[in-house]
């Protein structure tokens, strides 16, 4: 299996630079378990839910990760951007440019309100810094950082909130689960009423989201590892709906993997945390997902695999050629796909 098996043409002008004003009026490209085609508005997303249906949504909170700073004592720019704390003031960061960053060295931001200082060099070429400042680092980090957004996207995010969703509770993420910005608390609750159950799950996106496939060998690829929780509550819930005859619908692919890693080979779910590194990729046998909530994703990347391994290649990339055909507006405040799998 090739990496470029996985390859498709997008115009520049499809990647959606800015958020729509209102998050659920975005359009829905609704494609059914025979091939067949909707497009719709993402409000409308209830049509294909019925009672007993349990949705999973990912609740973690992006961070704002990126910090611009000065080199103590050369005024050389350096930017930090978080990706694991290690623990209440140690950092695993990535540092641009590099060489502006060894070890002893100090990055000052605002004024010196944090102080960044670099404790070694691991491999990868990553750095461990222990930040120093006064008062509540998350306090300090809402002022000084800004919202790690995908390379893709050129333009200045105004309102930092418009790339978390309404749902985000637990910080850690270098990167928002994007299919879950197209929900809004009114959508949310009138899905509930209907019937569907809604659980939450835990995953940290990290930077590696971004990262291409270098290998043209797809099985070659490493995944980079992430964060997760599922809570023994919400286990319950999605194990009851299965039982039930629900359909377990994810939101996005940051769920997918999360459900993916925690349910056995039986089809349950289990309560645990962790790092996992699992990649979903055309002849993989899903456990747990039977209908995925996402966005349009980048060519040849793991997220297009994992979403070609629930429905089929050909019929993927058939749908995003329709996509760029209707103008649809791609990755993270872009437009969102539903796959069907089970009707």
């Amino acid at each position: 299996m090739k990496t470029s098996d996985f390859a498709f043409e997008l115009p520049q002008e499809l990647i959606a630079q800015e958020p729509l004003k209102d998050r659920a009026s975005s359009r829905l490209l609704v494609t059914h378990a025979d091939g067949r085609r909707e497009h719709k508005h993402f409000y409308e997303i209830k049509e294909y839910l019925r009672p007993g249906d349990c949705m999973v949504i990912n609740d973690t909170r992006v961070l704002p990760a990126r910090l611009i700073g000065e080199r103590e004592g050369t005024g050389a720019r350096v930017e930090i951007l978080l990706l694991v704390r290690k623990d209440l003031d140690t950092w695993e960061v990535l540092v641009r440019p590099g060489k502006k960053a060894k070890p002893k060295d100090r990055i000052v931001f605002g004024g010196g309100k944090l102080v960044a200082e670099i404790l070694r060099v691991i491999e990868g070429g990553n750095r461990i810094v222990r930040f120093h400042y006064d008062g509540v680092f998350e306090a300090v980090l809402e002022e000084l950082g800004e919202m790690p957004l995908p390379p893709y996207i050129t333009h200045k995010l105004e309102d930092k909130e418009r790339y978390q969703t309404v749902y985000a509770a637990h910080d850690g993420s270098a990167a928002a689960p994007t299919a879950g910005l197209h929900f809004t608390p009114q959508l949310l609750e009138e899905i509930e009423q209907m019937g569907i159950k809604i659980a939450h799950v835990t995953l940290h996106v990290g930077l590696g989201t971004f990262r291409p496939v270098k290998v043209e060998n797809v099985l070659e690829h490493e995944m980079h590892s992430e964060y997760y929780v599922m809570e023994e509550s919400q286990a319950e819930i999605i194990n009851t709906a299965k039982q039930n005859g629900g359909r377990i619908f994810a939101v996005g692919t940051t769920s997918t993997r999360t459900l993916e890693s925690v349910t056995d080979e039986n089809g349950v779910v289990h309560a645990q945390s962790g790092w996992t590194k699992i990649f979903i990729y055309p002849g993989y046998r899903f456990k747990a997902v039977d209908c995925l909530i996402t966005n349009f994703h980048l060519p040849e990347s793991t997220l297009i695999m994992l979403v070609s391994a629930l429905m089929g290649k050909d019929l993927v990339l058939s749908v995003y050629e329709e996509a760029v055909k209707e103008r649809y507006r791609f990755f993270s405040f872009g437009d969102a796909c539903l796959f069907l799998t089970k009707e």
